[in-house]
């Protein structure tokens, strides 16, 4: 389903989002509130206030993506802390946000890194 490169990491904006935003509103997000370039080719999760709508931008050669889930029943895990700025996730954090389960680890196992 998700088919990532190397490089790309996935960042989950931690703040409730307009999700009437689209392209130009969502990369406006990543430029001034994160500090970073949405043309960078990672990927950029934001979820509204009430988590039942979840919204991934993403960039490649031919332009903008953005993927869009809504929930019917439910809502999408809310993460504990503090809920500005945004975390990195990994694929695996993102599809299991994505299926429902809540992502907050209490101590995850350690994996392999190749040093860069």
């Amino acid at each position: 389903m998700l088919n990532l490169g190397s490089e790309c990491r996935i960042w989950l904006y931690r703040p409730a989002c307009d999700m009437r935003r689209s392209f130009d509103g969502l990369s406006g997000l990543v430029r001034h509130e994160l500090g970073a370039d949405p043309t960078n080719g990672h990927w950029y999760v934001f979820v509204n206030k009430r988590r039942t709508l979840l919204k991934v931008l993403a960039f490649d050669a031919g332009g903008y993506w953005i993927w869009s889930k809504r929930l019917e029943q439910g809502r999408f895990a809310a993460l504990g802390g503090r809920a500005d700025g945004a975390i990195a996730l990994t694929r695996t954090g993102l599809l299991a946000l994505l299926e429902g389960t809540d992502i907050r680890v209490t101590r995850q196992r350690k994996r392999y890194r190749r040093a860069a």
